[in-house]
């Protein structure tokens, strides 16, 4: 039994989720709390990520589930890599080494239909993304007129003392806001009014995704070398990761599609014909024989009308339809025609009644009374009265 779920309330998973799930989740949290989208919500990105660091590694959580958070530290199995390492392996943009020698990646979240997973499909999508000045070439002013700046003294960043109490001081290290950390600088004459002295400009990038047949949610596309710019670095990827919207009837399961369908208790006995729209617009007729009885949540199967195989469209997987048969309401029947639909059914089996049975009555079930039962309401041991949650009408 697990102990403590704060790593998996953070990440909105039961504590039963699968890899997939926990994968899933901090895929979709991760992309929304990530520093660059929401500058003001560092903390909870990295607790996110603490969080699937922990989860993700089954020998760390099974420790997790037996001592919680307190177990993670004393087994030294404590999150060392930092938050953004982990998004980065996560998202394929690799350690730290890659990003001194590389710019950063860019990760968007593209969101798509099982339709356009099917059939393939082209989306444009536009970025505001960093390029070398194209004035100043990336010099970011003048050439030759670089000087050392005046508020770093060169060093490229500040440092601010404060007293946090009596006869305590406290240094605190910041980047040096006028020469961004490059310890040089342009005097305003000299700096590029272009981009003033950043030496990258903001510029619309139109970008064509092509969605292939057969993709499946969280998997990424990947446009190397159309990240961000920066001098003297090679520019980093564009990350597209897909999510998979809901489809109203069909579920997914790798090549594989799940529909289900209610079906009359006639049609269940007697035969059926059904028509099914399919994701690309055809339609299949399906069909049961008479006497060839489908039983509730009975599953049948279409071979090759699933989803198609990535990178191999004309093969497919397979559609299983499960069957939801739908019974009559209650005396849909006049009781006297009832003895003529018995005639036609199997034949029930014999009861032996012996003289010491018990006849009891069988009451519908009072929903309202079992929700109060359930919700903390239940009646006090010590309390006298009926109990039940039944409740039977007096002929």
């Amino acid at each position: 039994m697990v102990r403590e779920t704060g790593y998996y309330d953070l990440l909105g998973v039961g504590s039963k989720a699968s890899a997939d799930e926990i994968k899933k989740a901090y895929r979709k949290l991760a992309l929304k709390y990530h520093p660059d989208k929401n500058p003001n919500e560092g903390e909870k990105f990295k607790l996110i990520s603490q969080a699937y660091d922990v989860l993700s590694d089954p020998k760390k959580r099974d420790l997790y589930d037996q001592g919680g958070e307190q177990a993670i530290k004393e087994g030294g199995m404590g999150g060392g890599s930092s938050p953004m390492d982990i998004f980065n392996m996560f998202f394929g943009g690799g350690g730290r080494m890659q990003r001194e020698r590389r710019g950063k990646n860019i990760v968007h979240q593209l969101s798509v239909t099982l339709e356009d997973m099917y059939n393939g499909s082209t989306r444009k999508l536009a970025l505001q993304k960093n390029v070398i000045c194209e004035k100043c070439e990336g010099y970011g002013g003048k050439k030759g007129a670089l000087e050392k700046c005046s508020s770093c003294k060169g060093r490229g960043v500040q440092i601010k003392v404060q007293q946090i109490g009596p006869g305590m001081i406290q240094q605190i290290q910041s980047m040096c806001g006028d020469c961004h950390g490059q310890g040089e600088s342009f005097s305003s004459k000299d700096r590029c009014k272009n981009c003033s002295g950043h030496k990258v400009e903001r510029k619309k990038k139109i970008l064509e995704v092509h969605i292939d047949k057969g993709m499946r949610d969280g998997q990424k596309i990947t446009f190397h070398g159309e990240g961000d710019q920066e001098p003297d670095l090679e520019p980093g990827d564009v990350i597209i990761v897909l999510d998979q919207k809901e489809h109203s009837l069909f579920k997914r399961s790798d090549d594989n599609l799940t529909m289900t369908m209610s079906i009359k208790l006639v049609e269940a006995l007697c035969g059926f014909k059904k028509a099914i729209s399919t994701l690309d617009d055809r339609t299949l007729l399906i069909s049961s024989q008479p006497g060839e009885v489908i039983k509730n949540n009975d599953t049948k199967v279409i071979q090759n009308e699933g989803m198609p195989v990535y990178r191999s469209p004309y093969e497919k997987g397979q559609l299983f339809i499960q069957f939801q048969v739908e019974f009559p309401e209650k005396h849909w029947l006049p009781e006297h025609l009832m003895f003529q639909l018995e005639r036609l059914l199997p034949p029930r089996e014999d009861v032996l009644i012996a003289d010491d049975t018990e006849e009891v009555e069988l009451c519908e079930v009072d929903e309202r009374s079992q929700q109060r039962n359930y919700g903390g309401e239940a009646y006090d041991e010590d309390e006298e009265g009926p109990r039940g949650g039944v409740q039977c009408q007096t002929q």
